[in-house]
């Protein structure tokens, strides 16, 4: 099974949530009603604007499209390319590993000492 594309698509976040309007009003400027000329004119309901344009949502660009290797080389070569990154992540969790046995360690210890030995 090959697993090329996790080191691709890894490094690339979901998309952020569709855009949508909203259904509240947003804040308004109330226009600044004219003198009346005659009184008998109804006056203009005050109408809303909003103070400056909402902005366009931002999107990730789509990853770059990386065809599936053409030739068994290449194949080899992507698959030995993902090894190495496998095992670079592998140390990296054996590192984290060892840091957190460590600090289980000390707090058992710690608790030995306070006289509360549960383990």
């Amino acid at each position: 099974m090959s697993y090329w594309w996790y080191r691709i698509f890894r490094r690339y976040p979901p998309p952020p949530p569709p855009f949508y309007p909203s259904m509240y009003p947003t804040p308004y400027q109330q226009q600044i009603p004219q003198q009346p000329q005659q009184t008998q004119q109804q006056q203009q309901p005050y109408q809303y604007q909003a103070p400056y344009p909402q902005p366009a949502p931002y999107y990730m660009p789509p990853p770059p499209f990386i065809p599936y290797p053409t030739t068994p080389e290449e194949e080899l070569a992507m698959l030995e390319d993902y090894k190495k990154a496998l095992e670079e992540d592998l140390k990296e969790l054996q590192e984290e590993l060892k840091a957190v046995e460590e600090r289980i360690k000390e707090l058992k210890e710690m608790l030995k000492r306070r006289g509360s030995s549960q383990y």
